[in-house]
């Protein structure tokens, strides 16, 4: 009763210790097993909550170390139990300590692993998005540039008129002065424009991204002159859109073609534009390329993106997918009254970077991005270097460990046994010839041929009878023949292991 309590006792606090103290939980159980032996079934689990608690690794293979040296000495050095129990002992060491532990530690790197790959995958999306909303911000950047031009244009045409009315010399005194200040007024809310626009404008982008004077038609006729088969399907009467519908519209038209250009080399592309009740819809669809898209790096998506911004801005919405028949389509419903979409996505209600879907990515008909759902997106950019290199070695750190956790015992338990099975055995192999010719009845001092030494005795072995192997018992060297004597003769002998 009082070991039971004990033992009790010792599971208690070893549990209780495990948290913070997983390798002292260990060593109370094993110590505990000094107590009661029933203490070896509660190895593995301490043993594997050390592995997935602890960080080091160099204390717990110390203490298992330690364990295996004391065990050893107090086993074959200060209570001589013998070769076969130490073996017993050490395997147990092996399996229940060991791999349970070499286990552990498998899967706190497997935890380590998913958690980190979360997070990276975190930081990719924050990346993404971070990445679209710059491309939005250029386009944004684009068009009020482009709108500078047109706009610059017209307020130098009207300071023109307005210094020719400062000029004429039919007009009241009074009525030129006003003409001149109008004149000062405009050149100056000109220069305004310029200096906002060069603040909004990066360094790296083009001054207008629209030659002046092109339409539709003229991005159609390039591209027929370059070898691309282009059907353009226009009304008779084109509608008159306001400056960002027709710029929206005129985008969409060369993204489409140039993306036509780049994945779907040799395919016919169609150009259309129809008139409705509450604005146009305009599209370019190509067909599937019949040679395949040509080689190069995938696409990022980021011109689709670009679109979709300077669709929002126009007050339209963008559509963009993959066809039926292989082909891809870029579509837009674009309004032709105000209603230009100004500020910030968010506070307008339209949707945002974050809020749109991802690109499906490179289409395996066309090459192209395609696009889920009605908005298009940004593909997420590729891994940096180094974040590659580290996440690939925490891969291959985990199967390392995963080899080792199951690697690692089965090697020392192999090379224990082959350390153990000379020492057990050597000087105590009797062959099957010599022990077919013992004479039973004969003195042993008589019989020749006896190896000098014995394997260890079984448990529960009769007293007066010797314990020979017959070698082939590998690699616990358990006893083959039975030898049994009284008054110094041989009375019995019989093979005990098959």
């Amino acid at each position: 009763m009082v070991s039971l309590l004990v033992a009790l006792g010792g599971a208690g606090a070893a549990a209780a210790v495990s948290r913070r103290l997983p390798l002292a939980a260990v060593l109370l159980v094993v110590l505990g097993t000094f107590i009661d032996a029933n203490f070896v079934f509660t190895i593995p689990v301490f043993s594997y909550l050390t592995g997935r608690r602890s960080s080091s690794t160099t204390p717990v293979a110390v203490a298992f170390a330690v364990i295996a040296t004391s065990g050893t000495v107090l086993h074959l050095g200060l209570l001589d139990t013998g070769m076969a129990n130490w073996f017993l002992l050490v395997t147990v060491l092996l399996f229940a300590g060991v791999f349970p532990w070499l286990v552990g530690r498998y899967r706190r790197q497997q935890v380590a692993l998913a958690a980190a790959g979360h997070r990276y995958e975190q930081a990719r999306q924050h990346e993404r998005q971070g990445a679209a909303e710059r491309i939005r911000l250029r386009e944004r950047a684009r068009i009020a540039q482009e709108m500078h031009d047109s706009l610059g244009h017209a307020l130098s045409l009207v300071a023109l008129r307005a210094a020719a009315l400062e000029l004429a010399a039919d007009l009241d005194p009074r009525h030129r002065a006003a003409a001149g200040e109008l004149r000062a007024s405009v050149a100056a809310a000109t220069a305004q424009l310029h200096g906002i626009i060069g603040v909004l404008r990066e360094e790296t982008d083009p001054v207008t991204v629209r030659p002046a004077g092109d339409s539709i038609a003229d991005l159609v006729d390039g591209a027929r002159e370059a070898g691309m088969a282009v059907r353009l399907d226009l009304p008779e009467v084109l509608p008159v859109l306001p400056e960002l519908t027709a710029h929206a519209a005129y985008g969409l038209v060369r993204e489409a073609l140039t993306n036509a250009a780049r994945y779907a080399p040799g395919a016919e592309v169609t150009v259309s534009l129809r008139q409705r009740a509450d604005g146009v819809e305009i599209g370019a669809m190509n067909e599937a390329p019949p040679a395949g898209p040509l080689p190069g790096p995938p696409a990022t998506g980021s011109g689709l993106l670009a679109l979709a911004e300077r669709v929002r801005l126009a007050g339209g919405s963008l559509h963009t997918g993959v066809r039926p028949d292989g082909g891809f389509a870029v579509q837009a419903r674009l309004p032709v009254g105000d209603s230009a979409v100004t500020g910030d996505p968010a506070r307008t209600g339209a949707p945002t970077v974050a809020d749109r879907p991802a690109l499906a990515g490179l289409s395996a008909a066309v090459g192209q991005v395609a696009a889920v759902g009605r908005e298009a997106s940004v593909d997420p950019p590729p891994l940096a270097p180094l974040a590659e290199r580290l996440l690939g070695e925490a891969r291959r750190q985990v199967r390392r460990s995963l080899l080792v956790a199951f690697g690692t015992p089965a090697g020392l338990a192999l090379a224990l046994a082959l350390i153990y099975y000379p020492v057990a055995t050597i000087g105590a192999v009797l062959d099957r010839d010599t022990f077919e010719q013992l004479p039973v009845g004969v003195a042993r001092a008589d019989l020749v041929g006896l190896p000098p030494r014995q394997v260890d005795r079984p448990a529960g072995a009769p007293p007066g009878c010797e314990y020979y192997t017959d070698g082939a018992t590998f690699p616990l060297a358990q006893p083959t023949w039975r030898l049994c004597f009284a008054d110094g003769r041989l009375t019995s002998k019989e093979r005990i292991n098959e």
